[in-house]
């Protein structure tokens, strides 16, 4: 949570609550990158939340409520639904698997 916090906090400077409307944060671990690996459900969930909770510590409740967290680690059919599940992951940043049928497998994880 350190690296995330250290990339938070210019923001946190610089943006007015008003102007937090305008911002969408993507997480994925550092492990994850160019690895086709994902963080189990559980995992990114508690960096969500901690990435909210600082958002809550460093801006506002307000904001944090409404601010936008969407999970980039390789997001694919197989894992959609586990991670959109979750309650502080607001959404997901497909990569690959937008382009093959497994896409339609990711949308179908989204929750009703």
């Amino acid at each position: 949570m350190k690296v995330c916090a250290k990339q938070l906090e210019p923001l946190a400077k610089l943006l007015s609550k008003e102007e937090w409307a305008n911002v969408a944060i993507a997480y994925e671990p550092v492990w994850a990158i160019g690895t086709g690996l994902t963080a189990t459900p559980e995992m990114a969930q508690e960096t969500h939340a901690s990435i909210r909770k600082w958002v809550a510590d460093n801006v506002s409740k307000e904001v944090a409520e409404a601010v936008r967290i969407q999970y980039g680690g390789s997001m694919k059919g197989a894992n959609a639904e586990g991670l959109l599940a979750q309650p502080d992951i607001d959404g997901g940043l497909i990569g690959g698997a937008s382009l093959k049928a497994d896409f339609f497998n990711v949308i179908n994880g989204i929750p009703k």
